[in-house]
C-alpha cells in the first residue's frame, strides 16, 4: 500500500479545506431520548477507532443538532447534518399539501399510496413549493454553527429498477419500467414538461424511450441539488451527499446523475451485497466514480455496508476504495460495526499513516 503524503502537502493540494487525506465517516440516527453521556461515550467510541466524522442524521431538526455538535467535537468528529430530501416520511408540513408528491405512471401518488415501503414519500422536485420546502429545511441546517457540510440522502427518484439483491423481498421481476415504479407523472411535472418540449408524456406509448423526458427528470434533481449547494455555501458550509454506486447505474435505476451537480463530496453506496455483487465489485465502481468525476472539484468517498462484511471483507473493501481513488470510506451505520470491525478500521488507518 501507498503511504499517503504529508499533512502539509495534502493541505496544499485540498481543494475542499473539510475534507483529510483520507477521511473515516460514519452514519448514526440520531435520538432526541438518549442522553448526552450515552452519545459521548459512542462519539469517544468512533474517535479512538479512526473515525474522523460523522453523519447525523436528526430528521431536519436543527435543534437536536445544536445539542449534537459540540458533544462531537469534544471528540474531535467532524460533524455533518445528514437529511432526507426529496424522501420525506411524516413531514409535518408538506403532508399539509397533497399536491407536492410525485405520482407514478399508473397514477398512484406517494402521499397516500407509497412504493415498496410505506416509508416513501416522495416529494416532487418539479414543484416550486416543495422544492423551496426542502431549501428551507438546507437552510436550517447550514445555520448550525460548527457543522461541516449538510448531508443530502435519498436526492433522486423512488427506485425505477431495485437492486438485485433486494428483487426477492417483494417479489418483483423488473425486466422494464413498470407503471408503478415510474415517477413522476405529477401535475405540475407534466405541465412543466409539456411548455418546455410541447407534449404530454401521458400521451406516450413508451415513456422509457423518450430521452428528453429522461433528461428532464434528471435535470429537476440537479436544480434541486445546485440550490442546496448555494444555500450551504452562503453560510460557509459544503454540500455532500450519499448517492448510487456510479453515474450510469444511479441514472438508470434511480434518475440521479451525481456526476452533473454542483456538489462538494459525494458518498457513493457502494453496497456490494444489494447487488449481490463480491467484494471487489466496491473497487470497480469506486474506480468508475472517480473517473466520471475527473476534471471536476468533487470528492468521492466510498460507502460501506458493515452489517454482512466479516472483517476481512471489511478490510479488503478499504483497500479497494483507497488504490481505486476515493478520498476516504464511510460506514453504514455507526451502531452496526462491531468492535472488530472497529480494530479493523483503525489498523487501516494506521497503516495508512506509517
Amino acid at each position: 500500500m501507498v503511504s499517503c503524503q504529508s499533512k502539509q502537502e495534502s493541505e496544499q493540494n485540498d481543494t475542499i479545506s473539510t475534507t483529510k487525506e483520507f477521511k473515516f465517516w460514519t452514519w448514526i440516527t440520531a435520538d432526541s431520548s438518549r442522553t448526552n453521556n450515552s452519545y459521548t461515550e459512542e462519539f469517544a467510541k468512533y474517535k479512538k477507532s479512526g473515525i474522523d466524522a460523522v453523519l447525523i442524521n436528526t430528521n431536519a431538526n436543527p435543534v437536536l443538532l445544536e445539542r449534537l455538535v459540540p458533544l462531537a467535537q469534544e471528540a474531535d468528529l467532524e460533524v455533518h447534518a445528514w437529511m432526507f430530501t426529496m424522501n420525506r416520511p411524516g413531514d409535518p408540513i408538506a403532508l399539509q399539501h397533497p399536491d407536492w408528491y410525485m405520482v407514478s405512471r399508473s397514477g398512484k401518488s406517494c402521499f397516500d399510496n407509497r412504493p415498496y415501503v410505506d416509508y416513501y414519500q416522495w416529494l416532487s422536485p418539479s414543484h416550486p413549493e416543495a422544492r423551496q420546502h426542502i431549501w428551507n429545511l438546507v437552510e436550517n441546517l447550514a445555520k448550525v454553527e460548527g457543522v461541516a457540510s449538510v448531508h443530502l440522502d435519498y436526492i433522486r427518484y423512488p427506485d425505477v429498477f431495485l437492486p438485485i439483491g433486494l428483487l426477492p423481498k417483494y417479489d418483483l421481476v423488473q425486466n422494464e419500467e413498470l407503471p408503478d415504479f415510474d415517477f413522476d407523472y405529477s401535475e405540475v411535472a407534466v405541465e412543466k414538461f409539456k411548455k418546455l418540449h410541447g407534449k404530454d408524456i401521458r400521451e406516450a406509448e413508451v415513456p422509457a424511450i423518450d430521452m428528453e423526458w429522461k433528461q428532464f427528470r434528471l435535470n429537476q434533481i440537479k436544480v434541486v441539488v445546485d440550490g442546496a449547494q448555494e444555500i450551504a455555501h452562503k453560510h460557509g458550509k459544503i454540500l455532500t451527499a450519499a448517492v448510487f454506486p456510479y453515474p450510469e447505474m444511479a441514472d438508470h435505476m434511480v434518475r440521479q446523475r451525481w456526476d452533473k451537480w454542483n456538489i462538494d463530496v459525494v458518498l457513493p453506496m457502494a453496497y456490494n451485497n444489494f447487488y449481490n455483487e463480491e467484494t471487489d465489485w466496491i473497487g470497480y465502481v469506486t474506480g468508475q466514480g472517480v473517473k466520471d468525476l475527473k476534471g471536476k472539484n468533487v470528492e468521492l468517498h466510498t460507502g460501506l455496508f458493515v452489517p454482512t462484511m466479516s472483517v476481512a471483507e471489511l478490510a479488503k473493501a478499504m483497500e479497494l476504495a483507497y488504490e481505486n481513488g476515493a478520498k476516504g470510506v464511510s460506514f453504514f451505520d455507526g451502531p452496526a460495526i462491531t468492535d472488530q470491525q472497529l480494530m479493523a478500521i483503525k489498523k487501516f488507518k494506521e497503516n495508512l499513516i506509517q
